[in-house]
């Protein structure tokens, strides 16, 4: 059964994100690294470099930028990827919990995409504005599949509490039952957090896009904040489909652990073999292909809690 954490959890989830984020953002600097056959060793501390680097770097200013909105992207961005990840369940603790997480952990990717659309917009800049339309249609196209393929665990739970959702796995997973949603929610984490393939609204073809006029704090606090809202994405994923923290042997806390790894590191690898996806093609893909299977997906999940 998932309880409420106590308050010293709470207090250490935020460390924790952080701590995913510098790792995720290291496995894929080493990823890049050897695939352009670097070192390794220099790949390592390259995120720290950066980090560093940024912490230290001077703020640009643009001439007419809406700097209220520019300047609170990141930070609007990033409290929606923490407090994402606060609705997610490790083992038998979750930090936030209700009656309805999910349409909770909905709401605050709506919010990431506006955060996304104001760091786009707010810069007034061509490529800037670019990148934010481009994040726009990305929306456009993950977001319906991914709202189905969450809407297809909360039927097989009849609820939309994430604990409850957990408790109905203990038979069986959810990922056998409706493995085309557990699909469509794996594309959509870089989607809705714009990482490799979907990286398009930051893509080097337009300058960096929503990234390209910031730099110092402002950049650093955007960065992390975009891989804390895939972590916390991917981490959601073992929760719905993967029966959390459900195990043989191990603690909850230690399945939910390596089930959570095991999803980044598909989610890494997937960034890093497939070609950046252009936006025209996906949103084709999304409508014509991927929302009817999502709907057939729940409509079978549907005569399967009803039988």
């Amino acid at each position: 059964m998932i309880q409420v954490a106590p308050w010293w959890v709470a207090v250490l989830a935020p460390v924790v994100v952080f701590v995913a984020v510098g790792a995720v953002e290291t496995a894929d600097t080493v990823a890049r690294a050897r695939a352009a056959g670097g070192s390794v060793a220099v790949a390592l501390g390259a995120p720290a470099r950066r980090c560093a680097l940024l912490l230290v770097q001077q703020r640009r200013s643009v001439v007419g930028a809406d700097v209220l909105l520019w300047r609170a992207a990141g930070f609007v961005l990033l409290i929606a990827a923490v407090a994402a990840a606060a609705l997610v369940p490790f083992g038998a603790w979750v930090v936030l919990d209700g009656g309805v997480t999910l349409a909770w952990f909905n709401a605050l990717e709506v919010v990431a995409w506006a955060a996304v659309w104001m760091a786009g917009w707010g810069a007034d800049s061509v490529f800037s504005l670019v990148g934010g339309y481009r994040f726009v249609a990305q929306g456009l196209a993950y977001e319906l599949p991914h709202m189905f393929a969450l809407t297809c665990a909360a039927i097989g739970a009849g609820s939309l509490s994430v604990a409850d959702i957990v408790a109905a796995q203990q038979d069986r997973w959810f990922v056998v039952i409706m493995p085309v949603a557990f699909v469509v929610y794996l594309l959509s984490v870089p989607a809705m957090s714009f990482c490799a393939p979907f990286g398009t609204a930051a893509g080097g073809d337009i300058a960096g896009g929503v990234l390209e006029q910031t730099s110092g704090v402002d950049r650093l606090v955007l960065v992390v904040a975009r891989r804390a809202l895939f972590v916390a994405a991917a981490a959601m994923a073992v929760p719905l489909f993967l029966g959390g923290g459900a195990g043989p042997w191990l603690p909850g806390w230690a399945w939910s652990l390596v089930k959570t790894v095991a999803v980044l590191g598909v989610l890494v690898w997937m960034g890093r073999r497939w070609p950046a996806i252009r936006m025209s093609r996906y949103m084709e893909i999304a409508w014509i292909v991927l929302l009817p299977l999502i709907l057939v997906q729940a409509l079978v999940v549907s005569l399967v809690v009803i039988r």
